[in-house]
């Protein structure tokens, strides 16, 4: 063993008071699924054990073995929300206050099995409301119905990254509600949409006007024909970047709408805190909508299937039933919606029927009918033929075809999916769009010379690859950074219009590092919103010729749609990201599908990423925990037993040890931890870390000036920052040197601290030093992604607060990503070529 220079090795005598399966580590979870979004890691929401004093300074030793007893198993994965609501007390008391959050129920919504996964908790921990002290569930299931709307705080003259992010949101939603409302009437000449989007909202229409069953349309895609390449733009003068849109203030729900949801909820023994929440969720007419169909009262986050259940026997009566079209409909889109919180874009068919036979529906074939019928979800085809073949066997008098019996026996079946349509449209926009820019970029340039003064040849390889393709996909760690550095540099020189988007505020300042020029980088939400970047052309497309989105594995779909849709014909747009890390917390897995679709030439990075963690990341990443040379203790393993332990040794280890040994101040120190509940999760750690690092009597909405913490203006978006003060406008926060001001009615839905962050909210970031805390019943949480992601947050230092035993080396050599249920890959697949792959097209 050795110790931190300054250290003596010892061990704390705590007591293990929350570790009963064993006398190894023990404490806290993080979330289970390793890239998709999930509830589960709360699931360690054991007794907080108290924080030992240590008898001694941190044990510490590189990277290698774990210990050897065994680990304990969490209990069952559940988002506790510390806000509480005692349910009506009239008839049905069954419908209790909105204080559960989204990740609790999604074990009941799991419908495909899976855990669920950590960006699900990332999110429902700022969306579901406060995490301490609310006393109504107003908050809870206000915040997160409307958390993209969050845009209250743009009084400010120029948009934040967060309040950016939302009005690309918001931006994507509009056009989606518009094409909605466009089912009722036939598509216009030259309306919006075309290929396979208008042949999905054609089949849906004629699935409600009742011309023809649900079951008859399946997914069905064709090649979309090659439109002649464009050429390049010359570089030409910019145009006068535009004045930054203002966000829209959220709508105010009217009096009238509040007092008369109110009395439809007090008729049904709602809790009337419902009622602003409901508003928020189903507009002004929501009193109307609950009285006819009580079952809408599951659009309230935090609203479970047997509370809506009492609520609609206390206005229906003997009317409804298990089997009411109604309340399937409304489970049917619960179970999408909840889905999308693990990542999945769609569902089997056969999953949902399971999830509903277990919510007592009698007939689950006739329910999922009756919900695509209703337009709740659609119906799509995954595999084998969609439809007939119209040469298979002829119709007989009655009209049924006979099966041709020389068909193939063994032809692939048709699987079934079900899905939400803002997915479905957001993956058939995106898919059309990726084809569009294969297709129309130019393919004869010649860089050449650029390519020769490269810095590495994986930058040369990068640069040839981009000048012969519209769609690139890059994918390396951490030094592979510089290689899309690089070729911002060679396509500037070119007199090409060349940007870097990243994920963070911290991965902006890192590529303009790389590049040198401030100019070169911004964040993705921030050229989304004009707040960044060269602004909009006269044809309302991004004003550039080439873009590079760096952590292009935390790009969810709709996300990507909005941001390809963006793009001018001709444009060329690579996605460079480190295929390892956690996917999106937000639905879909883009980065991964376009890489299993081989839709695009492809550039794998030859640049390794140095020193001992990059050693050892390395090696997690091929699904082997390495023992590492660590001359300069850059990697360093601190063994605990318990949990109450481990929150002590995390403190000591941020306050004390690396301050002292590294000189790394607090303040540039990450801890990473396996979920927000718990007796060492996100809520445990930062309430021990604030009362060392920053004591004081939150005064402000229980922050003080100079507390660490995360702004989450929309569910899956953390972004960093330290709160400077407060007033009557809101908190005062400094987000990576942007000012953001949170109003007051939202600090306490959207603003956590922030000294400990889980690993998906620290997914895109990197900080001088990071502290991954593994505590015993972190076991489920545990996958080969997310200590891939966790341990590589740090730039020079990573300490390893250990009590996970020998799950550690397990989840790294056998528990790969969770698989995410999606309908992209098989799309790019259908729209593009076989030679798209081919750097030469």
């Amino acid at each position: 063993m050795t110790a931190l220079p300054g250290e003596t090795p010892g061990t704390d005598d705590a007591p293990a008071e929350d570790a009963p399966a064993a006398p190894a580590p023990g404490g806290g979870a993080d979330d289970p699924s390793p890239d998709g979004p999930t509830a589960g890691p709360d699931a360690a929401e054991a007794p907080e054990a108290a924080a030992g004093g240590a008898a001694g300074a941190d044990a510490v030793d590189v990277v290698a073995e774990a210990a050897s007893a065994p680990s304990e198993e969490p209990p069952e994965a559940v988002e506790e929300s510390a806000k509480t609501e005692k349910p009506s007390e009239a008839a049905n008391s069954s419908v209790a206050s909105a204080d559960g959050s989204a990740a609790e129920e999604t074990s009941e919504a799991s419908a495909d099995g899976s855990e669920s996964a950590e960006a699900s908790e990332d999110a429902s921990e700022t969306a579901e409301g406060s995490a301490d002290g609310s006393e109504t569930a107003e908050g809870s299931a206000d915040d997160s119905e409307t958390a993209e709307g969050s845009a209250d705080a743009a009084a400010a003259a120029e948009l934040s990254e967060a309040q950016a992010e939302l009005a690309a949101q918001r931006e994507l939603r509009e056009r989606i509600e518009k094409r909605k409302a466009e089912k009722a009437a036939p598509i216009s000449a030259g309306g919006g949409l075309s290929g396979t989007a208008a042949d999905l909202l054609a089949a849906v229409r004629a699935v409600e006007s009742g011309e023809k069953a649900g079951t008859a349309f399946f997914a069905r895609t064709a090649p979309a024909p090659a439109p002649a390449p464009a050429s390049p733009r010359p570089a030409t003068a910019q145009p006068p970047r535009p004045a930054v849109p203002e966000v829209p203030a959220q709508q105010a729900a009217s009096p009238e709408a509040l007092e008369a949801v109110r009395a439809v909820l007090a008729q049904g023994g709602a809790p009337e805190a419902l009622a602003r929440p409901a508003v928020d969720a189903l507009g002004e007419q929501a009193a109307e909508l609950l009285r006819t169909d009580p079952w809408h009262l599951l659009a309230v986050s935090g609203v479970r299937p047997e509370q809506a259940d009492g609520f609609a026997r206390a206005l229906l009566g003997s009317e409804c039933g298990p089997d009411d079209g109604r309340r399937t409909a409304a489970l049917v889109g619960r179970l999408l919606e909840q889905a999308a919180l693990r990542g999945h874009t769609a569902l089997d068919a056969a999953a949902v029927r399971t999830a509903l036979a277990g919510h007592a529906v009698r007939d689950p074939d006739a329910a999922v009918l009756n919900a695509v019928e209703e337009g709740v979800a659609l119906l799509f085809g995954e595999g084998g033929d969609a439809e007939p073949d119209e040469t298979d066997g002829e119709p007989d008098e009655d009209g049924v075809r006979e099966a041709d019996p020389t068909a193939d026996a063994d032809a692939a079946p048709v699987r079934m999916l079900l899905g939400l349509d803002r997915y479905a449209l957001a993956e058939e926009s995106l898919a059309d769009g990726l084809a569009r820019l294969v297709n129309t970029c130019e393919k004869t340039a010649d860089w050449t010379e650029a390519a020769a003064g490269a810095p590495s040849p994986s930058a040369a390889e990068l640069i040839r690859t981009v000048a012969s393709a519209g769609l690139v996909v890059h994918s390396g760690g951490e030094a592979a950074r510089a290689e899309p550095a690089a070729l911002i540099a060679a396509a500037r020189g070119l007199g090409l219009r060349a940007l870097g988007a990243a994920h963070s505020e911290d991965g902006r300042r890192r590529l303009t590092a790389a590049t040198g020029d401030p100019a070169t980088a911004v964040t993705l939400a921030g050229l989304l919103s004009g707040a960044q970047g060269p602004g909009r052309d006269e044809d309302g497309a991004l004003a550039l010729d080439l873009l590079i989105v760096l952590d292009a594995p935390q790009l969810d779909v709709e996300g990507a749609a909005v941001l390809v849709e963006a793009l001018a014909d001709g444009a060329r747009l690579v996605l460079s990201g480190d295929p390892g890390v956690l996917g999106s917390a937000g639905a879909g897995r883009v980065f991964a599908d376009v890489l299993a679709a081989r839709a695009c030439p492809q550039v794998v990075s030859r640049t390794p990423d140095p020193g001992p963690i990059g050693e050892l990341i390395s090696g997690i990443g091929i699904g082997e925990l390495n023992q590492v040379d660590a001359p300069g203790k850059e990697v360093v393993i601190v063994p605990v037993r318990d949990a109450g332990e481990a929150v002590h040794r995390t403190v000591q280890l941020v306050a004390d040890s690396v301050p002292r040994a590294f000189s790394i101040p607090a303040e540039e120190t990450q801890v990473i931890t396996v979920g927000h509940g718990g007796a060492a999760g996100t809520r445990a750690l930062n309430e021990a870390l604030k009362q060392r690092l920053n004591p004081g009597p939150g005064r402000f909405g229980g922050f003080d000036p100079g507390d660490r913490v995360v702004h989450v203006p929309a569910p899956g978006r953390a972004v960093p920052g330290v709160v400077r003060s407060a007033d009557g406008e809101g908190l005062h926060l400094d987000c990576g040197g942007v000012p953001v001001v949170v109003p007051q009615e939202r600090v306490e839905s959207s603003v956590r601290h922030g000294w400990a962050l889980s690993a998906h909210q620290a997914a895109g970031m990197r900080w001088p030093a990071a502290v991954v805390v593994l505590p015993g019943d972190a076991a489920q949480g545990l996958s080969r992604p997310w200590v891939y992601t966790a341990f590589g947050r740090g730039e020079r230092h990573l300490s390893v607060v250990h009590g996970a035993d020998r799950a550690l080396p397990h989840a790294v050599a056998e528990v790969p990503a969770q698989e995410r249920t999606t309908r992209l890959r098989p799309l790019l697949e259908a729209l593009l070529t076989p030679d798209a792959a081919s750097p030469t097209g």
